[in-house]
């Protein structure tokens, strides 16, 4: 099968360059081996819906030269591309999982509910005990117990089995997700658009080979590799690797919602494509420090195996560079 990687942008906000860090590792990793990359909109549950910020994402990436060949705004035999306009799979996928007694409803309280709907971060996780397995026959009947105070989430059935899987960066990967997150929640919708099922099911429709993505990702992928084994069983998983998140001198997330520096603040003070692509191949240890660099002369030098350990920071070294 020919390689197809993704691009996934959730447009909450501009793009920093902790965003474009990944997306250059993951249009590096398909380019180099002459697939296809596909870009889709994880618009989901509400937020991020302005078209306004959905085109600025998409500009940015292509003043970057991250150029896509297919997806939003540009189709494909896979679309709608926006999980927005993608909710009918999501309840097919669900109903699926529903009729082979993997997911139900539950009403628990957690202080991290909106992992059922975005996708988390390193350290969002906290174990399930499963106290809500079998105790609703439906989600209207979760509905109705809970009122209006919030929605009920559905929870998938973690088996007691290890997953392994080997990601490009990380190397082997073992995990038990019964013994270290128990029962994992897959959405906070009534037809299942939440983060975890939305993304494995846009995944197996669009055909998706390889997954490169934030480390702080790393986490939930065993949840994943379960709903694709439910979902398809014929359809192997994508080939992981997560890359490291890029943070701020203080060693903070580079965050949207903070206002960390965006690519769109860059471009428009006249900093150079060559110069960014240099800061971001620094990061990845495929240039030196100050160094401007094309996207050919990236793909030369593209090698998962560097990014092990690397630290991206941006510091008052790289600020400066910059000219912050």
């Amino acid at each position: 099968m020919k390689t197809r990687g993704r691009f996934a942008p959730s447009p909450t906000g501009a793009l920093h360059l902790g965003n474009a860090l990944t997306f250059l590792a993951a249009w590096l990793s398909v380019r180099k081996r002459g697939g296809v990359v596909v870009l889709r909109v994880e618009d989901i549950d509400g937020h991020g819906r302005d078209p306004a910020v959905v085109d600025g994402n998409c500009r940015d990436l292509r003043r970057l030269g991250l150029e896509w060949d297919e997806g939003y705004g540009v189709g494909g035999p896979h679309g709608p591309y926006r999980q927005s306009e993608r909710t009918a799979l999501y309840r097919a996928a669900l109903d699926r999982l529903l009729a082979q007694g993997l997911v139900y409803p539950c009403v628990c309280s957690r202080s991290d509910a909106r992992s059922a709907a975005l996708a988390p971060h390193a350290g969002d996780y906290h174990p399930y005990d499963g106290r809500c397995r079998d105790r609703f026959a439906t989600y209207a009947e979760a509905e109705r117990f809970l009122g209006r105070a919030r929605r009920p989430a559905w929870r998938f059935r973690v088996p007691d089995a290890e997953i392994v899987f080997t990601d490009r960066v990380c190397g082997e990967v073992r995990s038990n997700p019964a013994e270290t997150y128990g029962d994992f929640p897959i959405a906070r919708h009534p037809d299942g658009a939440g983060y975890q099922l939305a993304v494995v099911t846009d995944d197996i429709a669009m055909e998706i080979t390889e997954v490169v993505r934030g480390g702080d990702l790393l986490d939930c992928t065993p949840w994943q590799i379960l709903l694709y084994r439910a979902l398809a069983p014929d359809f192997p998983p994508p080939e992981f690797s997560h890359v490291p998140v890029a943070v701020d001198a203080e060693g903070g997330r580079l965050s949207k919602r903070t206002g960390s520096l965006t690519l769109e603040a860059l471009f428009e003070r006249g900093v150079r494509r060559e110069t960014i692509l240099g800061l971001l191949g620094y990061w990845c240890g495929w240039a030196e420090f100050g160094e401007e660099v094309t996207l050919g002369e990236l793909l030369n030098r593209y090698d998962p195996a560097t990014l092990r350990g690397r630290k991206p920071r941006l510091d008052a070294a790289a600020l400066r560079l910059l000219g912050e």
